[in-house]
């Protein structure tokens, strides 16, 4: 790869220009990078998290529509584990996981207004889980990191895609 200009890399060996936001949540992005990236400070930031409606009304956004396709869009990642296949009740296998459940409900209620579609529930999930999993981080900053460090291994998914819940971040 050669010189660096507007955006893409020149390849000395095919002479064809790449994009460097190909392969990422940025690709394609009509939108300024320093959009997308002040929208995942707003993320991060925030002790519960931004909703799409916060999210077009600071960052100017012109639909409710782009907002909501940016939260799904930064991978959110998760790792499910069973835990047991027996019939042992949830909280004798997950001490806890009452607590958890209800810490869950709040945040639902408190960033999303409980307007959850149980279509997009996954979604919903994967930010709560990131968040959960990062809640004792002393340092925004780490968080703006790891999720930077999400969106760029994140192939980027057209609207339409993410809402007929046929493709899984």
């Amino acid at each position: 790869m050669g010189y660096f200009a507007r955006l893409s890399l020149h390849c000395q060996e095919c002479q064809r220009e790449i994009s460097i936001t190909a392969g990422t949540v940025f690709e394609r992005t009509r939108m300024p990078l320093r959009t997308w990236f002040l929208a995942m400070w707003l993320i991060t930031s925030q002790k519960q998290g931004a909703s799409a409606l916060g999210l077009q009304r600071v960052l100017g956004l012109g639909s409710y529509q782009t907002a909501w396709t940016w939260l799904p869009k930064y991978g959110y990642e998760h790792n499910k584990t069973v835990l047991s296949e027996t019939s042992a009740p949830a909280h004798v296998v997950m001490p806890g996981v009452h607590r958890i459940t209800s810490l869950l409900k709040r945040w639902l209620l408190g960033t999303h207004q409980g307007v959850v579609s149980g279509k997009h529930l996954d979604y919903y999930l994967d930010e709560y889980t990131f968040r959960f999993n990062r809640r004792t981080s002393g340092s925004r900053g780490m968080l703006f990191y790891r999720l930077m460090q999400q969106a760029v291994m994140t192939v980027s998914l057209p609207y339409r895609q993410i809402v007929d819940g046929s493709h899984k971040m």
